[in-house]
């Protein structure tokens, strides 16, 4: 990829924030618009070029804002379109591009839109996706749903609506009806909301589950894994034939590419394929996408709860597939962490008190030094980790409950489940953001418990400390706004069977660099002979001052050397 055709995105850090739980400013216990405003400093001081922001539509919130019941309104929850208007002031006043969160495969059930589709003799009606009882069943009995599918977020992926008689699609939550995309208004009305927060002064957007919206007609049965109650053909959902075709009316609609707007989409069942075709240079489409494979590594055939050890290997070799197979044509995302994913330390890392710091900076390093745009979720800059729930009663989160409850009925082990669940659940990365040793997110009771560990791991005892994960970050982040090799350098995988080291170059003409980490909590020898010569590198970065010996590095030691050309 040449320089010319480098997107301004390619030096961009992207910093995620989950409004509910970052800063409480209103005293209610949850997080709002005046909490961010307050912390702005915090995240221009951190480096990052964009905050992306979930969802802070007017919603009922049963999926924490992603069942939207108004497009172009805030909740009350989070403040007002005046508390908006100044928060994107306040960032553009800093340097930092501000991205919404597009959620348009579905609305809420409260939505105006909804409302009226449920009469069917509505000119909504075609606004969602309706469909009669199977043939030969009572509507509303079991069986009767029109296939066999099953909702992401446990049960069937249908709603009996007494009122009309029919079924309706939500691939999610009950209250999250499916859009019907192929109907013209829908995309219309999409467009045009889109269009009036462009107007509004955001700078992009990232697409919730975005393709999603084109799914595979007739609506069919799936077949049914042993075990399961419903079925889970995602290739029948996702990835649709009209998918390409929506993107380019969405793009040109709202002049995505035209104007420079940041876009990644989410992408459920996304493989490097798909990726370069939905993010290709030579095509008005998306920016980037956020893939699952490489977190869902750890997974056994029992789905999310069904935990299963992770090989380094693999993990390398994931996202170096990702890295050849995208380069010079689309663009990669790179992320952990997410409000949908535990925390990277406790996942991937080691979060004892011997080796968090050194594991969170570890993990940072072979991410962000991988070619494509960095995503780092609140919190993850100063090595957070997971919640250590112990009961099912401490978790509020809409997808641990059903999935939970849903294996319960199926005959798993409930304490197996549960230890899935301290495991892999949303839950981890969404408590409140500690910004003192006391808390600080809050003067009220928050709405998810702070995590235990607040006392010792948060923004202000991580800031004091010289060696901290957050000034660890700062330089990383410096590094891909200064050199263009982190930019643009291709990558090749070195020792990819090594179980203990994460070695990678990157490559742009004659700057070379070199990246080695020590991913256990023991010392590691390096096969020296089987990498480049570093007589005369010049270490660039590293997480522990042990000198310039490569030959054994201590756990979780990363360093960054620039090669002689």
């Amino acid at each position: 990829m040449s320089e010319l055709a480098a997107p301004w995105w390619s030096k961009a850090v992207v910093y995620q924030i989950y409004p509910r739980s970052f800063a409480d400013a209103d005293g209610d216990g949850i997080g709002d618009l005046r909490g961010i405003i307050n912390h702005l400093d915090h995240v221009a001081d951190l480096g990052a070029d964009v905050i992306w922001l979930s969802p802070i539509y007017r919603s009922p919130q049963d999926d924490n804002g992603y069942d939207i019941s108004d497009y172009q309104d805030i909740d009350p929850l989070f403040g007002t379109l005046t508390d908006f208007d100044e928060m994107l002031a306040g960032a553009h006043e800093r340097g930092l591009k501000l991205i919404m969160d597009l959620v348009v495969n579905h609305t809420s059930d409260e939505h105006p839109w909804f409302v009226e589709s449920r009469d069917p003799a509505s000119a909504k009606r075609d606004w969602y996706i309706w469909r009669p009882a199977r043939a030969g069943f009572q509507p509303g009995t079991p069986g009767a749903e029109p296939t066999n599918w099953g909702s992401f977020f446990g049960g069937s992926a249908w709603q009996f609506d007494e009122a009309s008689g029919e079924y309706y699609l939500h691939l999610f939550s009950r209250k999250q009806p499916d859009l019907n995309w192929e109907n013209p208004e829908v995309r219309a009305a999409v467009f045009a909301m889109m269009n009036w927060w462009v107007d509004r002064g955001v700078d992009g957007f990232r697409m919730d589950v975005i393709n999603l919206i084109s799914k595979t007609y007739p609506l069919a049965d799936g077949v049914i894994a042993p075990g399961q109650p419903f079925s889970f053909e995602i290739d029948r959902v996702a990835n649709g034939p009209r998918l390409v075709e929506f993107l380019e009316e969405m793009n040109h609609a709202v002049g995505l590419t035209d104007k420079q707007l940041f876009t990644v989409g989410e992408m459920v069942s996304c493989d490097v394929e798909h990726a370069r075709a939905y993010t290709s240079q030579h095509h008005d489409r998306l920016g980037m996408v956020f893939t699952f494979e490489h977190v869902s590594l750890d997974q056994g055939p029992g789905g999310k709860l069904d935990v299963a050890p992770l090989h380094l290997p693999d993990l390398k070799k994931n996202l170096a597939r990702w890295q050849k197979g995208l380069y010079g044509e689309g663009w990669n995302s790179l992320y952990f962490e997410n409000h949908d994913q535990p925390r990277s330390v406790s996942r991937f890392g080691d979060d004892s008190v011997t080796h968090r710091v050194a594991s969170a900076k570890a993990l940072a390093t072979v991410l962000h030094l991988h070619q494509g745009t960095p995503f780092v979720y609140q919190g993850q800059e100063i090595g957070m980790t997971n919640a250590g729930f112990t009961s099912l009663e401490q978790y509020a989160d809409i997808e641990a409950l059903g999935q939970f409850r849903q294996a319960v009925a199926a005959g798993a082990d409930p304490d197996a489940l549960l230890a899935g669940l301290a495991k892999m659940s949303r839950d981890n990365a969404r408590t409140p953001m500690p910004w003192t040793p006391e808390g600080g997110f809050s003067e009220a009771t928050p709405w998810l418990p702070l995590n235990p560990t607040t006392p010792t791991i948060n923004v202000a005892t991580d800031a004091a400390d010289p060696h901290g994960v957050s000034g660890y970050y700062r330089s990383l982040i410096r590094l891909r706004h200064e050199l263009p090799v982190v930019q643009l350098g291709s990558f090749d995988l070195l020792l990819p069977d090594d179980e203990r080291l994460w070695v990678f170059t990157r490559t742009l003409g004659e700057e070379k660099l070199l990246v080695v980490a020590n991913m256990t909590s023991s010392l590691a020898s390096v096969p020296m002979a089987e990498l480049p010569d570093i007589e005369d590198a010049r270490l660039l970065l590293t997480n522990l001052s042990t000198g310039q010996d490569l030959q054994t590095l201590q756990p979780w030691e990363a360093r960054v050397y620039a090669l002689s050309s």
